[in-house]
């Protein structure tokens, strides 16, 4: 079962699957991208229509506040769309050119949100400074009642994502635009509750600058794992040496070298390795080898070389 790895060295292009565990692995991968599509899609409708009530709300309010917000509410529509459309797209079957399918594309998506999040606070920043100032006076009462409608539809559509925001970094970076927006709302219910109560109209930029520092603190993480999945990291829950001694530890394995560990998307781990065997029943010790990487550490995608001692990869010149 061993694969010829001669270009093994400048990079893993390929993925053996089990196709025992795999069939169950991808059964369970379309199951819960089906429910993160519907998911993703109800949140949809929902802030679009909010989006259109904020618009409105803010034209006749002449409420900067609320228009800023709104402008925040738009770039959530487009990441839930971008987020919908990349899960349709990481559904198609791998081809003979993406041997892998599309799954990435959640990953691009996750790493556009994070980057359209971190925009978003710069703006809001700059914005809240200009303000402050250069104090506006607002209309809390009507501010107050869309802020409020707001941060229902928010906390709604947190409740309908947060299914899918653990398993899923696609699902997640949209979960965190929700998250933000509903952070941003509940800001402008305090801003609009302050300009009522005291007329402090610079309560409203404050609040903001403090949401844009929470927004960028969320928008990182999830800038960082997508950025660790394109760089083909070892996923940050398995440990190389842990998983190298467990192969080690299979009876007729006298060494392991080429140990690669990583992540096709979310929930989708992948290893390859080169294994050196002593005896010759390669077979039994292959299954045993894929059986420690399935049960201690859930990999379904294993591709294994194994080698009789001594074995020298044939050197290919150019």
């Amino acid at each position: 079962m061993g694969h010829s790895h001669a270009g093994h060295a400048h990079g893993h292009a390929h993925v053996g699957h089990s196709h025992a565990h795999g069939h169950a692995h991808g059964h369970n991968h379309a199951h819960a991208r089906t429910a993160n599509q519907r998911r993703l899609a109800a949140v949809l409708v929902l802030s679009c229509l909010f989006l259109l009530a904020e618009v409105v709300g803010g034209y006749v309010t002449h409420s900067l506040a609320l228009l800023a917000d709104a402008g925040h509410m738009f770039s959530d529509v487009a990441a839930l769309g971008l987020s919908l459309f990349a899960i349709r797209i990481a559904a198609r079957p791998p081809s003979e050119r993406r041997s892998y399918g599309y799954h990435r594309t959640e990953i691009l998506a996750a790493l556009a949100n994070g980057a359209t999040l971190v925009a978003v606070s710069v703006y809001i920043v700059v914005e809240a400074f200009h303000r402050l100032w250069n104090p506006e006076p607002v209309k809390g009462g009507w501010m107050m009642i869309i802020a409020v409608a707001g941060l229902a539809s928010n906390i709604l559509g947190l409740i309908i994502l947060s299914g899918g925001k653990d398993e899923n970094l696609n699902v997640r970076g949209a979960w965190l635009h929700v998250a933000t927006d509903a952070l941003g709302s509940a800001g402008v219910v305090i801003g609009a509750l302050l300009v009522l109560a005291f007329g402090w109209n610079w309560a409203d930029p404050v609040v903001s600058i403090l949401i844009s520092i929470l927004v960028t603190y969320s928008a990182w993480s999830l800038l960082k794992e997508s950025t660790a999945i394109l760089m083909e990291s070892v996923p940050a829950h398995l440990d190389a040496g842990v998983i190298r001694g467990a192969i080690g530890e299979v009876p007729g394995v006298l060494g392991v070298h080429d140990l690669h560990i990583w992540s096709i998307t979310s929930g989708m781990d992948a290893i390859s390795t080169h294994v050196v065997v002593a005896e010759v029943d390669q077979c039994r010790v292959l299954a045993d080898v894929r059986n420690v990487l399935h049960t201690r550490f859930a990999i379904e995608h294993c591709t294994i070389q194994c080698e009789p001692p001594g074995f020298e990869e044939p050197v290919l010149h150019a």
